[in-house]
């Protein structure tokens, strides 16, 4: 196949995303050593993360609006050196409402990538369900890389050196990006940006009836990915008895099943009906969350990473269920307000958890979260079947 200047757009992209969840998900495989050293507990730690997500959340609405008006290419390096940035400071931080608010910012610069990138890609791809497939690799890319070098840094150096190891990821992902990828046209540039974030046109678009039920589906898939990516390490410390090790191991395995499925879900998002691919996300994830509970020994581990990982990329089969819903005028700042309105939601997925592991257990939490998904399942089956069009 030839290479064409699209090619390197979508390389550098993903690249820029694996970036800015290095920065994120080097935190999680820590989270016991930063409780103890900061003495505090999982709800505690918890709000933080919640604040992280909740904040990459918030930024999803005003990255499109920057991005039409500045152009892509100068916002996501905003977020790349800004994660970049943030994950020293959160390293360094010296007490913890330093450790909070820095891990916030994190939050709110990592934000900036995703929803413009998209846009990015929109304008660059026609396939854009295995566009998003292929870019959402770097997620689970960065969920690769991070648990297992954080969890290995924190054990011999402490978590300071774990959770910098975003910084260092950053810099080279920041330089490529700057050097290979062409100023981007701005879509908008001289429309002022309180045009862009008038309440009518944001209520309509939420109001109609195919958005606002694929937020509902996207926002408890993302609410689940949330716990599960701040606490699975702390749940198979505690609840199945592994090392911090083979803890940060299993979760890796998780995100490299995430890469090795979303671009087969992303095709299957393209060449079927949206509903397939999202039904089979929430199967397998329904399956995958109960196994991690009552699966036996490591088999048991294994099948749910499997299943876990393949359902819980379904962003790369909802997020299309959007796309056809805006139109081109709505793709930048349409697509980064419903993924703000659905993570938002989403963030309350680690505070959650971490309160439910704190008062009803491990097991307690990872089968409410399972539920919620079955829930959803049931609600996709039903739209399907009786064709209510939502």
């Amino acid at each position: 196949m030839r290479w064409h200047y699209r090619h390197t757009v979508l390389s550098l992209c993903t690249l820029a995303f694996f970036a800015t969840m290095v920065g994120r998900l080097a935190i999680s495989p820590v989270v016991p050593r930063i409780t103890d050293a900061f003495e505090i507990s999982n709800t505690v730690i918890g709000v933080a993360l919640t604040g992280m997500w909740m904040a990459y959340a918030l930024s999803q609405f005003p990255s499109g609006v920057l991005g039409d008006r500045y152009g892509e290419r100068r916002i996501i390096l905003v977020a790349v050196g800004g994660t970049g940035v943030m994950a020293l400071l959160v390293a360094v931080s010296p007490v913890y409402p330093a450790f909070v608010l820095c891990v916030i910012a994190l939050g709110a610069v990592a934000g900036l990538h995703y929803s413009t990138a998209t846009t990015l890609l929109w304008r660059t791809y026609d396939d854009i369900g295995t566009a998003i497939g292929i870019h959402t690799i770097g997620a689970p890319a960065g969920g690769l890389i991070a648990p297992v070098a954080a969890a290995w840094v924190g054990t011999r150096y402490g978590w300071r050196p774990a959770v910098a190891i975003g910084a260092i990821v950053a810099v080279p992902v920041f330089a490529s990006f700057a050097l290979f990828v062409r100023e981007s046209e701005p879509q908008r540039p001289d429309e002022p940006m309180r045009d862009r974030m008038r309440i009518g046109p944001v209520l309509e678009l939420l109001s109609r009836p195919t958005i606002a039920f694929t937020a509902v589906i996207a926002g408890t898939g993302a609410f689940v990915w949330q716990g599960v990516a701040s606490f699975l390490p702390t749940f198979l410390i505690a609840h199945r008895g592994l090392s911090a090790t083979t803890a940060g191991v299993v979760f890796s395995s998780y995100f490299v099943v995430q890469a090795a499925t979303k671009p087969l879900l992303g095709a299957l998002s393209d060449n079927y009906e949206r509903d397939l691919g999202v039904g089979v996300s929430l199967l397998t994830s329904v399956a995958g969350m109960a196994l991690f509970v009552v699966g036996p020994g490591l088999v048991g581990i294994a099948a749910a990473v499997v299943m876990i990982g393949t359902g819980l990329g379904m962003a790369v089969t909802v997020e299309p269920r959007f796309v056809d819903e805006l139109s081109e005028d709505e793709q930048g700042v349409g697509f980064g307000l419903v993924r703000t309105v659905y993570l938002v939601v989403s963030a309350l997925g680690s505070v959650t958890t971490g309160f439910l592991a704190d008062t009803v257990g491990w097991s307690a939490a990872f089968s409410i979260l399972s539920g919620l998904l079955a829930v959803i399942l049931a609600a996709v089956v039903v739209n399907y079947v009786l064709g209510l069009g939502y």
